[in-house]
């Protein structure tokens, strides 16, 4: 299910599928360094061409989380970043929203919170998904309900490792996206897609019509043009909190003009 007033993240798959291109996802901590520059960085980002912006909800336990994304998480908490800035801040530029943005978030933050009161103020604030990557079946149908009873779309994940049987139960939890990690283990920049990407992709395909997104490795045009080959999407998100981070000190209009040339560089644009 979707938001009749969000931006579709399904209809923003069926228009690139139709025009023949990928999507780009890229990933941007929350409040790092603070939420003017998050607000910055979404605005570069879908007008320099991404797709699909995912909002990593600072946590600080993360589960699969490289060094680069947990110190940025590290930084926005010691600034006392709460759930509840992050949708009001969002919330304020909700009007403008084009790509349609999706909450990356550990399950513990959201239980805390409260399922169904995350899931409506992430939607009331903008937000088309969720994203949960330590939630597996069959914990998540129940879950999966509510947060589509709220108008947003569900994204699991999906590893090397996990079991056909599983594969399937996931593909029927998810609305928006299948996340596929490329590799087992944590985020990070790596030089080469796998070896048994394409087989794997190919496999899970003729399991479910739901479009399929990468991640975990992704930073360079050549493997997202590779990737156009056999994914719907590429996740990239290392890669972008690296830039952030050497451009620290800056101001937020000059961070999302280094995210934004490095979409399009991306995108071969």
């Amino acid at each position: 299910m979707t938001s009749t007033t969000n931006p579709s993240i399904p209809e923003t798959f069926a228009r690139l599928k139709q025009q023949s291109r990928i999507a780009l996802l890229p990933f941007i901590p929350a409040g790092y360094p603070n939420l003017d520059t998050t607000l910055a960085a979404i605005h570069a980002l879908q007008s320099n061409g991404a797709s699909i912006i995912e909002i990593g909800f600072p946590f600080s336990d993360p589960i699969a989380d490289g060094p680069v994304i947990q110190e940025a998480f590290t930084v926005a908490l010691a600034n006392k970043l709460k759930v509840a800035d992050i949708f009001k801040s969002i919330a304020s530029t909700r009007p403008t929203l084009k790509a349609p943005l999706v909450a990356m978030v550990s399950y513990s933050l959201v239980f805390r919170y409260g399922l169904e009161k995350f899931a409506a103020e992430a939607h009331a604030a903008g937000f088309s998904g969720m994203i949960i990557p330590d939630l597996p079946p069959p914990e998540a149908q129940a879950v999966a309900a509510k947060i589509r009873a709220a108008n947003l779309d569900t994204i699991l994940l999906v590893a090397p490792t996990t079991s056909p049987e599983r594969r399937k139960e996931i593909a029927a939890l998810s609305t928006g996206f299948i996340y596929y990690l490329s590799v087992s283990g944590i985020t990070g920049e790596r030089t080469s897609l796998p070896p048994d990407l394409e087989q794997n992709l190919r496999a899970l395909k003729s399991q479910t019509p739901t479009p399929l997104c990468v991640g975990f490795g992704i930073h360079q045009p050549n493997q997202i043009q590779q990737l156009a080959k056999l994914a719907d999407g590429a996740i990239v998100g290392t890669a972008y909190v690296r830039r952030m981070k050497q451009h620290l000190g800056e101001s937020p209009e000059k961070i999302a003009i280094v995210l934004g040339a490095y979409t399009r560089e991306l995108l071969g644009n």
